[in-house]
């Protein structure tokens, strides 16, 4: 068993990630995504659940300073907080941890995403991944969904939805 290396021994998580992905939705369906972020998550709980949904609860905070959106026109570039992220770590097996999250937070740019709408922006996504844990680090790997959208504060808001994938390269520490 891994000494600081997983879930079960742990308090916290430190992470750092990058995730790419496409717009998959009519008019924003051309737009790609890439942000850079930071994570720091707490383990709420010890493992417990029934059968193989045995698992830890994690809040996380996301730092996300580094965003690239590629739309028609033009490139945004800009950085957010994810202020609330929920993730549900699986016990089995041993040395790979699979887990899925819900997400929400803040993307601020340089300029309007998508295109003639708004510069300040809400992000919600789902992922479904996994940890691969090392004896004193992890990797993670992650197919995510996020929508990217101004919550209605101008018109028209016509919203991105994207497909992601994310990695991540972080330790699990008391």
């Amino acid at each position: 068993m891994c000494a600081q290396g997983s879930p079960e021994n742990s308090s916290r998580e430190l992470q750092i990630w990058t995730g790419g992905g496409h717009g998959i939705n009519g008019s924003q369906s051309d737009t790609g995504v890439w942000n850079l972020g930071l994570r720091y998550g707490l383990i709420l709980t010890a493992p417990h659940g029934p059968g193989f949904l045995k698992g830890q609860l994690e809040y996380a905070f996301d730092v996300v300073p580094a965003w690239a959106i590629i739309q028609k026109t033009n490139t945004a570039f800009g950085g957010g907080v994810n202020p609330f992220a929920f993730k549900w770590i699986l016990s089995e097996p041993k040395k790979v941890k699979p887990f899925f999250e819900i997400e929400g937070g803040t993307l601020f740019t340089n300029t309007e995403v998508p295109e003639r709408t708004s510069q300040i922006n809400f992000t919600t996504s789902g992922a479904l991944g996994m940890h691969i844990l090392g004896d004193k680090h992890n990797w993670s790997a992650e197919v995510r969904f996020m929508h990217i959208s101004n919550a209605g504060m101008t018109t028209p808001n016509p919203g991105i939805n994207t497909i992601q994938v994310r990695i991540g390269w972080g330790i699990f520490r008391k």
